[in-house]
């Protein structure tokens, strides 16, 4: 029997039990793709992070949900990273801050590391920003699968498809009281999604519980293993630009950093920082990132 050292970290949370959750398994290059998967569902995590080799400045890594392989994942960055600086096997220069490149089976990300002034770690993830395109005639669906009428929408802002590493359906909503109103058939939505190439629909609303974000966000991914995601770094990224996109951020600013709230239904609280670079009439950089905490560790036997 072999055994391969695994931790469980809650991320975008500062306590353990909040955010979206992520196991790490070291030393997994010996691992096949056949026994990821299996492990990646007793596992029953959203995402597992298998690391296969970690170079001065690089990572080779993969990562599985309970039914696919993901081409990025946000939270499990910030989960696999924070573990690896926590077990010595990466450390911070003197400037309390380092990089790498995080190397995947189908794509590369510039990943960075730096002590906050609370000592935590924040991990902060390059996102290759998404493209848009209006999104097909499909409301009154739509809103079935959530439990809305047609007053729960946010009109002044359109229904978009934001194509990236994932697929998104942005939905903006009118507010917290219809945000907390959704009762999302998970069923009809993986249906739904299926017949759209659509991935997760990301429910957003420009009203926040806490003053210090900007947006409350409800991201429903049954379509990729989760039914709801307590926090999720590649949807944040993908509204951000949404919202630079549509004039919603301060304008005429070099940088523009911003706070997302997701996860509050779920009893799951989560707090995501995105930066966003704007750039010759786009994006010349989008970042998403926060940090993350240990819940579990052991072994896992094969």
């Amino acid at each position: 029997m072999t055994s391969f050292p695994f931790a469980l970290y809650d991320a975008f949370s500062a306590r353990a039990f909040g955010g979206s959750q992520a196991a790490v398994i070291i030393d997994a290059a010996p691992i096949d793709r056949t026994r990821r998967h299996a492990i990646a569902r007793e596992i029953g995590m959203p995402a597992t992070a298998f690391v296969e080799e970690i170079g001065a400045d690089w990572i080779v890594a993969q990562f599985m949900s309970t039914v696919m392989e993901l081409p990025m994942c946000g939270h499990g960055t910030i989960c696999l990273f924070t573990h690896l600086l926590e077990s010595g096997l990466v450390s911070l220069d003197e400037t309390d801050s380092c990089s790498f490149e995080l190397r995947l089976p189908k794509s590369s990300a510039r990943v960075e590391l730096s002590r906050r002034g609370d000592n935590r770690i924040q991990v902060m993830l390059d996102i290759r920003a998404p493209t848009f395109e209006t999104a097909p005639p499909h409301t009154e669906a739509l809103l079935t699968l959530l439990g809305l009428d047609s007053g729960a929408l946010d009109t002044t802002l359109p229904l978009e498809t934001a194509r990236g590493d994932f697929i998104h359906l942005v939905v903006p909503i009118a507010g917290l009281a219809a945000m907390r109103a959704i009762k999302p058939d998970f069923d009809g939505m993986v249906e739904f999604c299926n017949a759209h190439g659509i991935e997760t629909i990301a429910a957003f609303c420009r009203e926040v519980e806490n003053p210090e974000n900007t947006i409350h966000v409800r991201d429903f991914c049954p379509a990729v293993g989760v039914s709801e995601s307590a926090a999720a770094g590649t949807t944040n990224a993908a509204l951000t630009s949404y919202l630079l996109r549509h004039a919603m951020l301060p304008a005429g600013k070099s940088v523009v950093s911003l706070n997302a709230e997701q996860g509050l239904e779920l009893g799951r609280p989560s707090s995501i920082r995105s930066i966003v670079t704007p750039g010759d009439g786009g994006i010349a950089r989008l970042q998403v990132g926060g940090v993350a905490t240990r819940v579990f560790d052991g072994q896992v036997y094969l």
